[in-house]
């Protein structure tokens, strides 16, 4: 099914070596030489299907010129406006006793700063290039590598929670430390993360910052829109000549309308149409494994293999070779994706990575 949609450059999955949870080493040759580089790859497969060839007009927009894979973060990023410029601190404090005060406001002016740049953000993102479900470690990740060499495209983000994160701000139990097994080292320094060293991994003081970083980055991005207390309640789906079943976007409502659709009356929805939905909603729970449960219900997977126990060699590995499109148009990772296959759950949360910067598509219809 997947080549049907997708063709690779000259780099192959065979050349994959899986080092991390949720994060690869590749090996790769330059072509017409006997040079390997190493790439560092971001959320295991799930951008490797990401169409490189997307835009809201019928999506032909002109192919990107060939990266040159330096290293797995070598890509160029569109820098966020510059924030205008204010008086500093020391300016304040310098008039604190001279009749300091705010600038004056209505609150007409609060509401309407607020809805305009809402609605605007929704009508935008109505027609998206990619939705991610899910603003954990997962989706974050794959945003921030996304947006991060793909500023052409439309990435929509959706989360429950009032906080994006998930579980990330804290480490296993409640603890404040985060542990991830190297080579994690290079996307925290990417992020620019500081880090102590322990030989085959490394320890951030506290996961809040790794977080709290990532987080903010993602942020920066300009095609980049998060939309928190926020919940997919269905998947949009279209019928292709064969009768074979596409997703072809998500269906959302506030958090707390979905939370009490029992007893309010009925209330509708809205919809994000896109040809690529990303789901990462972690492992099963009230809103866990969302998508990949509505498959199952929509009668196209038959049932879901159920997370096993705790096993870090083995889960880890396993979600990275297995992430992949399970239905055309849905990409499931993280530990979503071993609700699907029984794969074992792990003992803590880490970046997740894709190794999509070798892997483009050819041109996907708007659905």
């Amino acid at each position: 099914m997947l080549a049907s949609y997708f063709r690779l450059l000259p780099v192959s999955f065979a050349n994959l070596s899986i080092c991390h949870d949720f994060l690869g080493l590749l090996i790769c040759r330059i072509p017409n030489t006997s040079f390997f580089v190493p790439i560092i790859i971001f959320e295991a497969a799930l951008s490797a299907y990401l169409p490189n060839s997307l835009n809201n007009n019928n999506y032909q927009v002109n192919q990107l010129p060939k990266l040159q894979l330096k290293t797995g973060f070598d890509v160029k990023v569109a820098p966020a406006q510059a924030a205008t410029q204010g008086k500093t601190l020391a300016d304040l404090a310098e008039k604190w006793d001279q009749g300091f005060t705010f600038a004056p406001i209505r609150e007409s002016q609060v509401s309407r700063a607020m809805t305009r740049r809402y609605f605007n953000d929704l009508d935008t993102y109505a027609e998206s290039d990619i939705v991610i479900v899910g603003a954990g470690s997962c989706g974050l990740s794959t945003a921030y590598m996304l947006g991060k060499a793909r500023p052409d495209l439309k990435i929509a983000v959706i989360e429950a929670s009032v906080s994006p994160g998930g579980g990330a701000w804290l480490g296993g139990q409640l603890f404040s430390a985060m542990v991830m097994r190297k080579p994690a080292d290079a996307f925290l320094t990417d992020l620019g993360v500081p880090f102590e060293d322990e030989g085959d991994f490394v320890v951030v003081k506290h996961a809040a910052l790794f977080t709290s970083t990532l987080l903010s980055k993602v942020l920066t991005f300009p095609n980049i829109k998060l939309f928190n207390a926020t919940s997919v309640e269905d998947l949009i789906t279209r019928q292709d000549d064969d009768g074979n079943i596409r997703i072809a976007g998500v269906v959302t409502n506030w958090t707390l309308v979905t939370m009490h659709h029992d007893d309010q009356s009925c209330m509708d929805p809205n919809t994000i149409n896109a040809p690529i939905v990303i789901s990462t909603t972690g492992h099963d729970g009230p809103f866990g494994a969302f998508c990949v449960k509505r498959l199952v219900s929509m009668n196209q997977i038959k049932e879901l293999g159920g997370m096993r126990g705790l096993d870090m060699n083995v889960a880890e590995d396993a979600i990275v070779k297995r992430t992949r499109e399970i239905v055309p148009g849905l990409i499931v990772g993280g530990m979503e994706l071993s609700e699907v296959d029984g794969a074992n759950r792990m003992l803590y949360r880490v970046p997740h990575l894709v190794p999509w910067h070798f892997l483009v598509s050819r041109p996907r219809k708007k659905p």
